[in-house]
């Protein structure tokens, strides 16, 4: 299970006396049977379970429907990201984006480097280990969801220089320095530690793409370093320059069948998954705000080819993870990320509506929805306000 097109199959599934299920592809009598533990529900009183009579063709309209779980601002455990796992195979969704280090924390749990975590963790007990990261990735696998990690550099890496300050970047102001910044791109030790890092994450992940961040890098911080400036002005670089020539020693670093995912506008030519409209982040924002987006519909108000838009994969629901923790990170993302999900498997009423355009059928989906979810054992939030569920 590797790379895009693994989960692209078409299924047929005939609910009547004789229930039977036919797929092109092992992931999808997966989301198959997903579909027919869906048309089950209860009768009032809980005594009978009932099933829907139906036939139906069904397949993803996108390739990568994914989830973004932050464990850097917050550390998540185990058990819950294994339970965010269940509840993205409830939900038909196929990519474990794990951002996984960040400025605030380093959890991974490196061999080769330990000293990364050691004095990068908020704790030595908040960690996650290798063997830990290889049950995270069979689980994931065994329910048909791919795990990519990120390494996110060269900014949001003011955890890394606990063990190692010569890689960051001295900023100052006034002439004296004021803190680190960034990753340092003229130091060649930078690069022999990313090689190495990298390695070692390859092999615990072996998915074909590993996310390698590239965003909200202080710029200024460099333009501020006498040592880069000079660099710049010999080499006759900008700031962006310099970023570009990080982006251009780093990816090399990748083995021949990795390739890299960064943070980036449209550009021709490349593959795309869009996540800007679906931040769970933003905790003001309810299923129904995400729901109004269907990323190839939402993009065509830029002037893009319908070969740009082709190039769109799929997309990425994100719970950053400065205001969830491991006391409310599941209640945060679910339903929420439900609305994301359908749009990413059917997306029924494309693009641009609101809470008030949305048919009344697609409230009462969700709450159902979110009702299943917490059967399971995933304590989902009440999607629509006053309510109930038969549990």
């Amino acid at each position: 299970m590797n790379g895009l097109n693994v989960d692209k199959s078409i299924n047929f599934l005939s609910v009547s006396t004789t229930p039977l299920l036919i797929s092109t592809s092992i992931w999808g009598i997966l989301r198959g049977l997903e579909t027919f533990a869906q048309l089950l529900y209860l009768s009032n009183d809980r005594d009978e379970i009932f099933i829907n009579t139906t036939d139906i063709y069904d397949y993803p309209l996108y390739k990568h429907r994914g989830l973004l779980l932050d464990t850097s601002r917050h550390y998540i455990s185990l058990s819950n990201i294994l339970k965010t796992i269940d509840a993205m195979a409830i939900n038909k969704m196929n990519v474990f984006h794990w951002h996984i280090v960040d400025d605030q924390s380093f959890p991974y749990q490196s061999k080769i480097f330990p000293e990364l975590s050691e004095h990068g963790a908020f704790n030595k007990l908040l960690v996650y280990t290798k063997d830990e990261i290889k049950m995270v990735v069979k689980y994931a696998k065994d329910r048909g969801i791919r795990v990519i990690p990120e390494i996110d550099v060269p900014g949001h890496t003011t955890s890394w220089g606990n063990a190692h300050p010569s890689i960051l970047t001295d900023c100052y102001y006034g002439g004296k320095i004021i803190g680190k910044g960034p990753m340092d791109p003229t130091n060649n030790g930078t690069y022999i530690l990313l090689k190495h890092l990298l390695e070692e994450v390859q092999t615990w992940f072996p998915d074909k793409y590993i996310h390698l961040g590239g965003d909200e890098v202080q710029l200024d911080c460099w333009e501020s370093n006498p040592k880069l400036r000079l660099f710049m002005k010999k080499h006759k670089l900008t700031t962006s320059g310099l970023h570009a020539l990080f982006l251009n020693n780093t990816l090399p670093l990748l083995t021949y069948n990795t390739k890299s995912i960064v943070w980036q506008i449209l550009l021709t030519g490349y593959k795309v998954i869009f996540s800007s409209e679906w931040y769970l982040s933003d905790l003001n924002s309810e299923w129904h705000d995400f729901y109004a987006f269907d990323p190839r519909q939402t993009l065509r108000i830029l002037p893009l080819s319908e070969e740009c838009l082709r190039g769109v994969v799929g997309g990425e629901a994100c719970m950053w993870g400065e205001m969830v923790d491991d006391n409310n990170i599941l209640s945060r993302v679910w339903p929420r990320a439900s609305a994301v999900a359908e749009k990413l498997w059917s997306s029924p009423l494309g693009d641009g509506h609101t809470k008030y355009s949305i048919p009344v059928e697609v409230y009462h989906r969700i709450e159902e929805h979110a009702c299943r979810m917490i059967r399971r054992g995933i304590n989902a939030q009440p999607p629509n306000g006053p309510g109930f569920c038969i549990v």
